[in-house]
């Protein structure tokens, strides 16, 4: 092998490793994968669904109210969920309608026969959510792990992976979530 082999060889094994590590920053940092498991969040999603998540956004951007997010949870899963409580705010279940700051909030989201339980902040000991803390719940209010539940509370921004832009499976559902 001659130094004009070596060098080529050198070329090519760089573009290579800078291939490499620019996929991976972008699958640690930019987008993610994430199925759904179970069924808290049909209709909207169901059981099996492949979400991409963009990871980046809410570095530069607040969260807002109905987003859909993937949040770590019991440090080895992930709970798919939507944001509807942020912080300052105080939520209220009455009747199956969602109340912020005792003012109804429509959810056209939801199946018009979504039962929710009532429920108050308070039983959470908290009288409005606090800085950086969010209120989370699944669209099917009946069968779903969320933050109306003590086990997992009120979420830290620091536990949300990521806002749900894509769903790629089933081939028939996929497009941009809103």
């Amino acid at each position: 092998m001659d130094w004009l082999e070596i060098k080529e060889f050198l070329k090519d094994t760089a573009k290579y490793i800078i291939f490499i590590f620019v996929v991976l920053f972008i699958a640690v940092y930019v987008v993610g994968l994430q199925q759904v498991v179970g069924d808290s969040m049909a209709p909207t999603f169901n059981n099996g669904n492949i979400l991409i998540l963009d990871k980046l956004s809410y570095r530069f951007k607040d969260i807002q109210r109905g987003d859909i997010v993937a949040l770590f949870y019991d440090d080895t899963k992930y709970l798919i969920k939507r944001v509807i409580g942020l912080p300052g705010e105080r939520v209220d279940f009455r009747g199956s309608d969602l109340y912020i700051n005792n003012r109804l909030v429509t959810e056209d989201y939801l199946d018009e026969n979504v039962v929710t339980e009532d429920f108050s902040l308070t039983t959470l000991g908290y009288h409005v959510i606090p800085e950086n803390m969010y209120f989370v719940v699944g669209d099917n209010r009946g069968d779903s792990l969320d933050s109306r539940d003590a086990e997992v509370g009120l979420i830290p921004k620091e536990d949300m992976i990521g806002k749900v832009r894509i769903r790629l499976w089933p081939i028939n559902k996929i497009g941009f979530i809103k």
